[in-house]
């Protein structure tokens, strides 16, 4: 018998497409799954509404979603972390340490 404390919630990896909502970020997530007749690999995509509490998240972000109770209608998945930032993110702190010295 399992705890209810012990339940392994899901956790995907995806990159933020969409940041219109408030406190709502769309994640695109992609996988790599074998043809079961053709024996070759196709990428599926998905895209999950996830909960942005504190609306960190920019458009091309890395993300790290994680399932959760469902907190309206298509969202149940609530980000965990932001594992990259966006290209324009990175060029922006860089132009950022060049004024800095």
């Amino acid at each position: 018998m399992t705890n209810v404390n012990e339940v392994r919630r899901t956790t995907k990896v995806g990159v933020v497409t969409g940041t219109q909502m408030k406190k709502t970020v769309a994640v695109l997530v992609e996988r790599q799954v074998r043809h079961p007749l053709y024996k070759k690999i196709i990428k599926r995509k998905k895209k999950f509404l996830a909960h942005d509490e504190y609306e960190k998240c920019k458009v091309g972000d890395v993300v790290r979603i994680v399932e959760t109770r469902p907190l309206s209608k298509m969202k149940k998945w609530r980000v965990l972390e932001i594992v990259g930032l966006s290209q324009t993110e990175k060029e922006k702190k860089k132009e950022s340490k060049g004024k800095k010295k």
